[in-house]
């Protein structure tokens, strides 16, 4: 089976988005894809690392199903010690260690919740937690 339309878009808005970090995509078999953006710029005053891949799984259903969760690099550790703090687990994803991030959209809109305006509202979650 291929990546359904809707899907391909929003990997490619991904792709857009990001460039020129490295964006790997595996089809689900279901029309849907496991995504991972290589390379995302964590800056050096919150956590340890300064820089992170993020990956997260668009559906078939997408754009009528929330791009949800979010995955980043399972060593992630803030640097003054403190746990990570909500919505923040231990995980796996796509064979890596990982730290999942649980931040569901509420009132999914398809015309305005694109799985490239959810990526960059996830980065910004990550890089502005207090």
């Amino acid at each position: 089976m291929t990546l359904n339309r809707q899907v391909a878009e929003g990997i490619e808005g991904i792709r857009l988005q990001v460039d020129p970090s490295q964006v790997t995509v595996r089809e689900d078999n279901e029309g849907g894809a496991f995504v991972i953006v290589e390379s995302i710029t964590l800056g050096g005053d919150l956590y340890q690392q300064t820089e992170s891949w993020i990956g997260f799984r668009i559906t078939f259903q997408y754009p009528y199903a929330d791009v949800y969760p979010h995955y980043v690099r399972g060593d992630l550790a803030r640097c003054d010690g403190s746990p990570l703090g909500e919505a923040m687990s231990v995980s796996s994803f796509e064979g890596r260690p990982a730290i999942q991030i649980s931040r569901r959209s509420n009132r999914l809109n398809p015309v305005t919740d694109t799985a490239v305006i959810k990526l960059v509202k996830v980065i910004e979650w990550l890089l502005t937690r207090p």
